[in-house]
């Protein structure tokens, strides 16, 4: 009888939830299998260590962050406002795999480090045709960084730093109009 499709995805879920809410260490095949719902043999069937795991992490990085980059560029408002607004965190699979990967990155894993800084120049990529300049390039890439950090202020808070409606739309204006051609 073979597996059903959603298990592995369910795994890597359960992984990628432990590695954010609890750390790496903690993101043990056994916790993994037991968030997961799945005897660790079901584990072992789809992922044989946890760096497989980790593996298929960075492979859920690649394919969200390749679909990010469609979007941004497809956006009818502009692929520097597409970005800029996604640079807000809302909890979605591309966001929640960011912070499992980073976090990988944080304890020193070097393909997770690898896999940022490859996601950070397919944004630059992406964006650099709407720059004036590589130093806009880079003012467009810092305040989408301020976006992303300040929004980790406001976790478990009503309010924070992170602008919305009028005032996003007021910054975006502001910074596309600085660092656009």
């Amino acid at each position: 009888m073979s597996r059903p499709p959603r298990a592995r995805e369910s795994v890597l879920d359960a992984f990628e939830t432990l590695v954010i809410d609890e750390g790496e260490r903690a993101a043990t095949l056994d916790a993994t299998a037991r968030a997961a719902g799945v005897s660790k043999g079901g584990l072992l069937y789809h992922f044989s260590s946890k760096d497989a795991l980790v593996e298929g992490l960075l492979e859920r990085l690649r394919v969200l962050s390749a679909d990010d980059i469609e979007q941004i560029k497809g956006s009818p408002e502009g692929p520097v406002a597409a970005f800029m607004r996604t640079s807000i965190m809302t909890d979605s699979p591309l966001d929640r795999v960011i912070v499992a990967v980073s976090r990988l990155a944080q304890n020193g894993h070097p393909t997770a480090g690898a896999a940022i800084r490859e996601l950070r120049v397919l944004w630059e990529d992406a964006l650099r045709p709407h720059a004036r300049d590589e130093t806009a390039l880079q003012l467009i890439m810092l305040v989408s960084d301020g976006l992303y950090f300040n929004n980790a202020l406001t976790v478990g808070s009503v309010s924070g730093p992170v602008p919305e409606g009028a005032e996003l739309d007021a910054l975006i204006a502001l910074v596309e109009s600085s660092a656009g051609r």
